[in-house]
């Protein structure tokens, strides 16, 4: 991999170019989606939907590979450095107080990178730094304020700066600087006004967004439901999980732009949330971090606190590189 220049990291950006603001309401998921609202003209609605779902679809057009496509034993190593990745993820978010999106593009960034390239098996400090570079870079995108990357708590392993910025550039490369991913966040308002019109049921935008940050430790965001899919089957499930083929059908004649492949997808969507909240209800959720943990600490083996330089991420960057 080539010498990088860390001044092309520099964030150069303005309040008016940020999504957020910095009044916090109590209700924090209504809050930081709160400016997809203002997002929305009423008539032009549709059209402004239908270049997003145009936007999305480029998304995973030039993956190389998939968690299903490795060999079982990689395949179960990565769904649990992958979940460990996102529980960071979120754990740090609220440290600093981040959009609930912040933390969900990150993910995508994620995602994204591992379906263009491999990870040596069990080096589950690259999946950390990975973690961190793609959570900066996703605040960068969407915070006003955005922490040094030596803030960034890492658990037993120690990244100098140096090394962070280049994980970051060999992300930004490999996704050809495309940051602005579509996200389900960008339709929630969109479908809550097409199904519920002026009667909108009390918390339906935030158990709408607890189901898709749920939805993102079951599936790969890459190679599974789309954005605008996640939103609409979120919304339905919000309000009620019970709905059969038929209800979910009706509800979604509503939406003109789309056909019966995407009913089929989103009634798909809507039973892995069906499942989800079924499993939640039976499962604490103290027994299922144990669980988690424990079995991505059988695959690496114990964790040691470990500093890594510059020659590390150049190695890393070696075995990380495709052809």
């Amino acid at each position: 991999m080539g010498e990088f220049s860390c001044s092309s990291l520099l964030c150069h950006e303005t309040e008016e170019a940020c999504f957020s603001e910095t009044q916090r309401d109590d209700d924090e998921s209504t809050a930081h989606l709160n400016c997809y609202n203002s997002c929305f003209v009423s008539e032009d609605e549709d059209k402004y939907i239908e270049g997003l779902v145009h936007r999305e679809t480029d998304v995973g057009s030039k993956t190389n590979t998939s968690v299903s496509d490795c060999p079982t034993t990689s395949k179960n190593w990565l769904e649990c450095a992958r979940l460990d990745a996102i529980e960071w993820i979120f754990n740090t978010r609220t440290v600093f107080g981040f959009q609930i999106h912040t933390a969900y593009l990150s993910v995508t960034y994620f995602d994204q990178f591992l379906s263009r390239r491999s990870l040596d098996e069990k080096k589950l400090w690259a999946i950390r730094l990975l973690s961190v570079a793609c959570l900066s870079i996703a605040a960068k995108m969407e915070e006003c304020r955005v922490p040094a990357l030596s803030e960034f708590p890492t658990g037993n392993y120690q990244f100098e700066s140096i090394v962070i910025q280049r994980m970051e550039l060999l992300v930004l490369s490999t996704l050809d600087w495309k940051m602005a991913s579509i996200t389900p966040f960008h339709y929630l308002y969109y479908f809550i006004a097409k199904f519920y019109e002026e009667s909108v049921p009390k918390g339906l935008l935030s158990k709408a967004v607890e189901l898709i940050v749920d939805m993102i430790k079951e599936i790969c965001l890459v190679h599974h439901h789309r954005p605008s899919i996640i939103a609409a089957a979120a919304v339905l499930a919000a309000n009620d999980i019970q709905l059969t083929r038929k209800s979910v059908e009706l509800k979604m004649d509503i939406i003109s732009l789309w056909g019966p492949l995407e009913n089929e997808h989103t009634f798909s969507c809507y039973n892995m949330m069906q499942e989800i909240e079924m499993r939640k209800s039976k499962t604490p959720n103290l027994v299922v971090s144990s669980v988690r943990s424990s079995a991505v600490s059988t695959a690496a083996g114990s964790k040691r606190k470990l500093t890594f330089n510059d020659s590390n991420q150049n190695r890393l960057a070696k075995k990380i590189d495709r052809p």
